[in-house]
């Protein structure tokens, strides 16, 4: 067979759709390597919301295009958000490239390839998706199963780039869902992650109309003891019947990814975020008011166009205030179409974005020891992810997110065990199994 190799860059969603290609590819005769060297096929799975990324991934494809030179059947594939942003401009940037796939033709992928095998160069990034099929995916072995529910967002952030590369929101038939979730828990997989841009949005464009929990209901309805996520939610998309599915449902874990970006005002009205301070914080109190162990996690950018030094400290307040469990940090990152990628004279040095980033997390670990601070003394139920041979240490996950290290000498991966947490660390909690 065949060797196919996937250099996968950026999110959860890139990382499905890495698994979903590995899975046509073998219908073709591909069979999966960790080895790039050896491959017949290269593909760079790319993610574009940050400068450095898309960077990344020209000074692979880069290294690629002179190994071509010494095995000239080589195929290389540029696939993801940047190609779905470049298009053809990709094959005057790396002639070596065969085939350029947006993020909105995965399905088309199996017809693709074909093209290329026979000696065609080919730019597929049209923004009408190719219709999904049922097909074959390749997960990795995990604990944790990725299913993307939908794709895009209507939002339009001033800083973001998902609606031109992912485009606007679209839901996936329930029916898929279902049956990709099913396939998953009979090969093993003992948590499954909803996935979407903006999850909470599900099924506004289906007929009829569903929502999230809806949805959720019907996974919650599936044989078996596994539990389920769901990442990400629009802080103002979050309903009362949305928090009543986490309480009632027993599989649903107490968790919810929520960013808020910015903690001051203004500069959430110029991102374009639909909420203010006030708005976000009720929302958080809300949630924690019915939900007492729930994590809030959340995302925030350093150095916002135009961002003054109160603002800033304005997200370090709000952090504080609003007891986020953890946050994704970034310093800002113009993105070429976006609105605020025009706003050149605003541009904060790169000098203060980088010490104002390195302030916000050093305020994030104090947030995250704070939160785990909390668990100290605690029973509560983890899910073994990994067992470390060496240390003798196996390592899960509470319902509420949180990760523990456990000492024991055996490999119970894939198992709910009861743990009592000794000691709080930043990033995790220590804890012994309860016999």
């Amino acid at each position: 067979m065949k060797k196919v190799y996937i250099e996968t860059m950026g999110c959860q969603m890139n990382k499905s759709d890495a698994e979903r290609m590995y899975g046509m590819l073998e219908h073709l005769g591909y069979t999966q390597t960790s080895e790039p060297k050896e491959a017949d096929m290269l593909i760079i799975n790319t993610c574009s919301i940050r400068q450095l990324s898309e960077d990344k991934a020209y000074s692979a494809i880069g290294v690629w295009g002179k190994w071509k030179k010494s095995k000239p059947d080589l195929k290389i594939v540029f696939a993801g958000c940047v190609a779905q942003q470049k298009g053809q401009e990709l094959f005057r940037r790396a002639p070596y490239v065969d085939l350029v796939l947006g993020t909105q033709r995965l399905y088309e992928l199996p017809e693709l390839v074909k093209r290329i095998e026979a000696g065609e160069r080919v730019v597929s990034c049209e923004e009408k998706p190719f219709e999904e099929s049922d097909i074959q995916i390749n997960r990795v072995k995990s604990i944790n199963a990725w299913v993307p529910i939908m794709e895009g967002c209507n939002n339009f952030c001033t800083y973001c780039i998902v609606p031109y590369t992912r485009g606007r929101e679209r839901s996936r038939k329930p029916e898929l869902i279902i049956e990709e979730i099913k396939k998953a828990l009979d090969e093993g997989f003992k948590e499954i992650t909803l996935l979407g841009q903006n999850v909470d949005s599900y099924g506004k464009d289906l007929e009829p109309h569903q929502n999230l929990s809806w949805l959720l209901r019907q996974v919650n309805e599936l044989e078996g003891k596994f539990r389920i996520r769901f990442v990400t939610s629009y802080p103002t998309d979050i309903t009362d019947e949305l928090i009543d599915t986490v309480i009632e449902l027993d599989k649903v874990c107490e968790y919810f990814h929520i960013p808020m970006q910015s903690g001051d005002d203004y500069v959430l009205k110029k991102m374009n975020r639909r909420y203010d301070y006030a708005e976000y914080k009720k929302i958080c109190d809300h949630i924690r008011t019915r939900i007492p162990d729930v994590t809030i996690t959340s995302d925030f950018i350093a150095g916002f166009p135009g961002e003054t030094e109160e603002q800033f400290e304005n997200t370090l307040k709000a952090m504080t205030e609003l007891e986020l469990d953890y946050s994704n940090t970034a310093a800002y990152s113009p993105r070429e179409k976006t609105v605020a990628a025009k706003w050149v004279d605003l541009y904060i040095p790169e000098d203060v974005k980088t010490e104002r980033l390195a302030r916000l997390n050093e305020h994030n670990r104090k947030c995250c020891l704070a939160s785990n601070k909390k668990y100290t003394g605690r029973e509560m139920e983890v899910l073994i992810e990994k067992f470390e041979e060496d240390r003798n240490v196996i390592t899960g996950r509470t319902r509420n997110n949180k990760i523990v290290h456990i000492p024991y000498d055996k490999d119970i991966t894939g198992e709910f065990v009861d743990v009592k947490i000794t000691n709080a660390r930043t990033w995790y909690l220590n804890g012994e199994l309860i016999k």
